[in-house]
């Protein structure tokens, strides 16, 4: 058979309708169209064993399906668009090229199979979205399997896996791949990466004996092989079953001794470097499809794994350990490139202002990755310090870290290194020495209300110097949100951090200093004065009971024309003070409150209605200050002697004055990115007038020396929306490891995870037991919280924390118990648990669930 175009038929002009041999469709031959019937192209070109055959191409389908004709009424008449493709017959010229094409192949049992555009895409693999059909035999039968195939790009499961992966109905066609059947005595699948902890070394292999529709369709339970090098980890699985194929055409499902192997350990090796082979060939991890027949092994499907976390880029050997920066800020979402820029800005000048980095030299090791950002600390494996301390601070950052970092010190490839311990303590020495931190916390315990005199002085001096006069010019306005990170953020940065961090150090502490428990200890910390962010959140709780239900109930298009001058003046002053948080706000690409006012509108309706039903988020938090006076005087009172009561008095007086100012170095952090983004978006505004960029919003998938071209003449539209792509890829992913090894295992896969049946275990973070409603929130933005719901969140920032004042509970995927939601918790003194592994999907929105904050467990 010949490959090229068969014949051509009019439809909106010409219109080819090829055939191709299989080994004609690849690069720069034939007509690439679709993910299986490119992939196996290729890999024929590429000398690998791939039963021959041939693809019905796109062109086909569009010609018979007229995919414009079949969208009306899309989803409900799905079935109708399925059952008027089945029934539609063939042109007879395509379907005299399908027969020949069949009839060169010898006419025997063939495999048809779809090919989908939309299918085996970078972020997306469309698995078994489309139909396959097995052992056809017959130009009929095969001429009514390509009817069914492209029939089955309309089911209600393809449809919405579309729908949820953003691909638009219309721009879909689907190709036929038909093949020869391999006679196979095994079959299956194979991993050329560990799905599952993302281990790029191992090959996973599933099998079972015939054809692999059994293990494709998880109709058994299939034999189990990782291969890692030379070494083999073997899992019989239960498979009763097995798929043969029939002689007259079709499969059965036969019974077989599910206690034999279904390939040999010789075979699983010779499966596992054929998949290297294929992988190295991609240059991506590989999920493939094979079948052994009586002349070995062949090759049925390739395509990328979609599903691996990417990985930094790394140029040093051995294995290194990254740790989540989005997990420890509680950023559940890709940063923009600029945001991941603007904070290396900061952390370059924070640290330059700490002594710890030379000028002109490059910040902290972060290792960025398509928006994710990560903190190499491999080095802290191979001394005694880190390895001790290190688990202690990632305990009370974010709970599950810690124990997922302890869980890696034995490896053998995490060596000690001999006189690492010595030069830590060395360096950590200076670092004391160097900004006198010892002294400056004396004097901070000494007189607190100086220290915080002082401090909120400085962040005052810091909102005034961000206002300065605005640049006139793209260049100077890139200059200045340099500045405003560099020489105005960065040292407010640097002289707040070193007198507020030993507070928390010290409020972790207090349960042995003062002999009190976790519980007493958190309720001591509840109802906290001078924190920036709660007391935030009391202002607009504040402003929503000056309004009455019935303005709160009004559409949003009028709700700015029915709120009182009085209130409308508050939101503006709110603004004015507030308007740089939100959620996700590290990162200098998300819109401000001020901005988009909308999100703190609709807080406020949420307020207003909630007061209204008797809820007093203002005098519960009164409360709670009192109850902490009350069990505090009551730790003192039982400790045995004056000098310890006296000392407890002391430290419990101190955390309680200073704890509130926790919030202040990332205060002055969000307040120098908002300012840099709003000289950015100016930098947006002018140069999409000048037509250099499509959209403002363009210059936030650039950094700040790509920007620098860019206002110089240099073309970077591509590469904008090449990162946007990624960035809204990256958007749909629904998990981020904690930690991550440079091999692509996220260890935490490892451990065991915790909880089981009606019970989930995380972390205590805030004591006291409540029963409520869960509701499951993703984006605070549009959420919804009555007065008695739990909050059930995969981590939170200061843009979440007005709704910790209706919730009653809080549950949350990452955070520990220093965390920024965990302390805002008690604060507020609602029941939290943090550090639940999978919480957001293990508990169902409206489920009805009690948080025991006191031993941190979610009961469902």
């Amino acid at each position: 058979m010949r490959g090229g175009v068969i014949f051509e038929l009019t439809h909106e002009g010409v219109v080819a309708v090829p055939v191709l041999r299989l080994d004609e469709v690849r690069a720069g031959t034939g007509e690439v169209v679709g993910g299986k019937a490119a992939n196996l192209g290729e890999l024929i070109g590429a000398g690998f064993r791939v039963p021959p055959g041939f693809v019905i191409t796109t062109a086909a389908y569009e010609e018979v399906c007229r995919v414009a004709d079949l969208l009306d009424g899309l989803p409900g008449s799905a079935p109708k668009i399925r059952d008027r493709i089945t029934a539609r017959a063939l042109p007879p010229g395509l379907a005299t090229a399908i027969t020949d094409a069949y009839a060169e192949l010898g006419s025997g049992p063939v495999a048809v199979r779809s090919s989908a555009t939309a299918e085996d895409l970078p972020d997306a693999s469309f698995a078994g979205q489309q139909d396959t059909y097995l052992n056809v035999v017959g130009a009929e039968a095969l001429l009514d399997a390509v009817r069914r195939c492209w029939a089955s790009l309309w089911t209600d499961r393809a449809i919405s896996y579309r729908e949820v992966n953003g691909i638009d109905h219309s721009s879909v066609r689907l190709a036929v791949v038909v093949q020869e059947m391999v006679d196979a005595s095994a079959a299956g699948v194979l991993f050329t990466a560990d799905p599952v902890t993302g281990n790029r070394a191992d090959c996973v292999i599933d099998a079972n004996t015939g054809l692999g529709e059994s293990v494709v369709s998880g109709a058994v339970t299939p034999d189990h092989f990782v291969v890692s090098g030379d070494r083999i980890t073997k899992r019989l699985g239960d498979k009763p079953t097995s798929v043969r194929a029939v002689a007259s055409g079709g499969v059965e499902t036969v019974a077989q001794d599910s206690a034999a192997p279904s390939i040999s350990d010789e075979q699983a090796r010779e499966l596992a470097e054929l998949g290297r082979e294929v992988a190295r060939h991609y240059g991506t991890p590989q999920d493939l499809e094979w079948a052994i027949g009586a002349d070995g092994v062949w090759l049925t499907q390739s395509r990328p794994i979609t599903t691996l976390f990417p990985l930094p880029a790394e140029t040093e050997d051995g294995l290194r350990m990254y740790l989540s920066v989005n997990v420890a800020q509680g950023v559940y979402r890709p940063l923009t490139p600029m945001g991941v820029a603007t904070l290396g800005l900061l952390a370059t000048g924070v640290l330059r202002e700490l002594g710890l980095s030379a000028p002109g030299a490059r910040p902290a090791p972060f290792r960025p990755v398509d928006g994710w950002l990560f903190l190499d600390i491999t080095g802290t494996t191979g001394n005694r310090v880190g390895r001790a301390l290190l688990p202690r601070l990632m305990a009370a950052a974010e709970a599950r870290t810690g124990r997922v970092y302890e869980s890696l010190l034995d490896d053998p490839r995490l060596p000690r290194k001999p006189g690492a311990t010595a030069r830590t303590l060395r360096a950590f020495g200076l670092l004391l020495a160097r900004n006198r931190i010892p002294l400056l916390f004396a004097g901070v315990l000494r007189d607190p209300a100086r220290a915080r005199a002082e401090a909120f002085r400085r962040v005052d001096e810091l909102r005034a110097e961000l206002a300065s006069p605005e640049p006139r010019t793209a260049r100077e306005r890139l200059d200045a949100a340099r500045h405003a990170l560099l020489r105005s953020t960065a040292p407010r940065m640097a002289w707040v951090a070193p007198r507020m961090m030993p507070i928390l150090l010290l409020s972790r502490l207090l349960p042995k200093l003062v002999r009190a428990t976790e519980a007493e200890i958190h309720v001591v910390l509840s109802g906290i004065p001078h924190n920036v962010t709660t007391e935030m959140d009391l202002e607009l709780w504040a402003i929503a009971q000056r309004i009455g239900p019935e303005v709160a109930d009004l559409p949003a298009r009028y709700r700015d024309r029915a709120l009182p001058a009085d209130v409308l003046r508050a939101l503006d002053d709110f603004l004015a003070t507030h308007g740089h948080r939100t959620a996700g706000e590290i990162d200098a690409g998300v819109p401000r409150w001020s901005e988009e006012p909308g999100q703190v509108l609709a807080l406020v309706e949420n307020y207003a209605r909630t007061g209204e039903a008797g809820h007093d988020a203002a005098e519960r938090f009164r409360q709670r200050a009192e109850e902490a006076v009350v069990q505090a005087s009551e730790i003192v009172s039982r400790l045995p002697n004056r000098v310890h009561a006296g000392l407890a008095n002391f430290l419990l007086d101190r955390v309680r004055q200073l704890a509130g100012m926790r919030e202040l170095p990332k205060y002055c952090a969000v307040l120098g990115i908002a300012a840099a983004r709003t000289h950015l978006r100016d930098i947006g505004d002018e140069l999409t007038s000048a037509g250099r960029i499509s959209d403002p919003s363009d210059v936030f998938f650039l950094d700040y020396e790509e920007l620098s071209d860019l206002i110089d003449g240099f073309d970077h539209r591509e590469l904008i929306t090449t990162r946007r792509a990624t960035h809204e890829r990256e958007l749909r992913r629904k998990h981020l490891p904690r930690l991550l090894l440079s091999d692509g295992t996220e260890p935490e896969t490892l451990l065991a995870t915790t909880g089981s049946g009606n019970a989930l275990r995380g972390t205590s973070a805030s004591a006291g037991t409540v029963t409520g409603i869960a509701r499951v929130v993703r984006d605070p933005a549009n959420a919804r919280l009555s007065p008695g719901d739990v909050l059930v969140a995969p981590s939170t920032d200061p843009g979440w924390t007005p709704l910790f004042l209706t919730a009653s509970g809080l549950v949350m995927e990452m955070g520990g118990p220093n965390s920024h939601g965990a302390t805002v918790a008690r604060e507020y003194g609602i029941p939290a648990v943090v550090g639940v592994p999978d919480a957001t999907t293990r508990i169902t929105d409206g489920q009805t669930i009690t948080v025991n904050g006191s031993a941190g467990v979610v009961e469902l």
